[in-house]
Formats: structure tokens, C-alpha cells, sequence
């Protein structure tokens, strides 16, 4: 799968074009298990800032959101 070739070109930095890669990644990931990117980063990076422990890390993957949101 090829994700964005162009964009990444342009992140600046290797330090960027990894965190870029990353993104894209989880991105895809969401896609791939038929969850909403956007959804799923905002209530990943909320349950994080509340708190959720890093021991049950498992439960904030994509494909575990699928679950929680239905």
C-alpha cells in the first residue's frame, strides 16, 4: 500500500518524515479495520490525557475500537 509519496517528501526533516510515516500509518490502519480517522484520534489521545493506563494500552489500538464504539 502507498501512502501519500508526495506529502512525505516535504516533512522537512527525518525526524519528520518518521512522525509523518507513523501518522499515515494509524491512518491507514483505521481505514483498513473500518473506523474513522479522526474519530479515533480524538477519543485515543482523550482517553490519554484522562488517564488510561499504559497496562491496558491493547484497548486503545484500532482494531479494538471498533468494539468499544459499538
Amino acid at each position: 500500500m502507498v501512502l501519500t509519496r508526495k506529502n512525505a517528501l516535504f516533512a522537512g526533516h527525518d525526524e519528520g518524515g518518521r512522525t509523518w510515516a507513523r501518522i499515515a500509518s494509524v491512518i491507514e490502519t483505521c481505514k483498513l479495520n473500518g473506523v474513522e480517522p479522526f474519530a479515533y484520534l480524538r477519543d485515543t489521545l482523550t482517553a490519554i490525557a484522562n488517564g488510561h493506563p499504559a497496562n491496558r494500552i491493547d484497548e486503545l489500538m484500532p482494531w479494538a475500537y471498533v468494539k468499544m464504539s459499538s
